[in-house]
């Protein structure tokens, strides 16, 4: 079995403080606020805000929910005791982490690159409901692949490159969602509950196999301390679960708002289709000619 490189700590309860996650922490809240009080002036109008209260608020629980999923004690647990954990850590990062950093950007800092046409060609391609699909569901299985977490486990920088990748696929998966850009992929109401649909039945095959399988995929956890009296392939047949039902329930619950908000409009006489929604339907999912 392959030995641990990142230290194993006396126990899963002893305060353990990962300077680079802090590092990062700083980095973002420090990088977020240079952009607001330096760079929005020269880009906004007399008065305009930088930000809004609730951008501000979104940043910060993007940011919050990334250092509790990176640190002592859940990246503890995640590298060194359960892969329930490891997958509900994924999972934080995928899919609560990076919408709310999403939402949290403001429309003239997320131009500023976009200036450049060929930065724009490649957006407008990244941002396709197809290509986060593809991005999103094709990360969740390569970086669940047996050989793949245990060289997580056996290197800082590629466990660190895992999770970049992973907050990556998933600013990919939700930008058709919740993007702030008009000129960029954006979809209907309908459009997205559907996008989400598909991203909600993809990961049943991965979580399956994690569910019933009868043997234990990853080695690497075979030996740790069991510190919950859980078993290594209950605790196997877990993170297939977490995948799952936790995942499928953040998806379902954004549909269900998105359909409310959705028949709201309806309702109101205020939700009706227009030639031109449906051909940025088209333009987003690439299907017009």
């Amino acid at each position: 079995m392959l030995a641990h490189v990142i230290p194993l700590p006396a126990s899963p309860w002893q305060w353990s403080p990962n300077p680079q996650v802090w590092a990062v922490v700083v980095a973002l809240l420090g990088g977020y606020a240079y952009c607001l009080r330096r760079l929005g002036p020269r880009h906004l109008g007399p008065g305009e805000p930088a930000a809004t209260p609730a951008q501000k608020a979104y940043w910060l629980l993007g940011v919050l929910t990334l250092w509790v999923a990176s640190d002592w004690p859940v990246d503890t647990l995640a590298d060194h005791y359960l892969f329930s954990v490891h997958m509900l850590q994924h999972m934080i990062y995928a899919l609560i982490s990076a919408p709310l950093l999403l939402l949290g950007l403001p429309r003239w800092l997320l131009r500023l690159p976009l200036r450049n046409p060929r930065v724009m060609r490649v957006a407008r391609q990244l941002t396709r409901p197809a290509a986060g699909l593809i991005a999103f569901n094709f990360t969740f299985i390569a970086i669940h692949w047996p050989p793949v977490v245990d060289l997580q486990l056996q290197s800082e920088a590629f466990h660190l490159l895992i999770h970049v990748v992973i907050l990556v696929s998933g600013l990919l998966m939700w930008w058709p969602v919740v993007s702030p850009l008009p000129e960029l992929a954006r979809l209907s109401d309908p459009g997205k509950m559907l996008y989400l649909f598909l991203q909600s039945v993809l990961p049943t095959i991965p979580a399956s196999f994690l569910t019933f399988g009868h043997h234990l995929f990853y080695s690497v956890y075979a030996g740790g301390p069991r510190y919950f009296g859980i078993s290594p392939i209950t605790d196997q047949m877990i993170s297939g679960l977490t995948m799952k039902i936790v995942g499928g329930m953040l998806l379902w619950g954004v549909i269900a708002a998105i359909f409310y908000r959705w028949y709201q409009r309806e309702e109101y006489g205020s939700g009706s289709m227009s030639w031109e929604d449906f051909e940025r339907e088209l333009d987003a999912w690439d299907m017009r000619r």
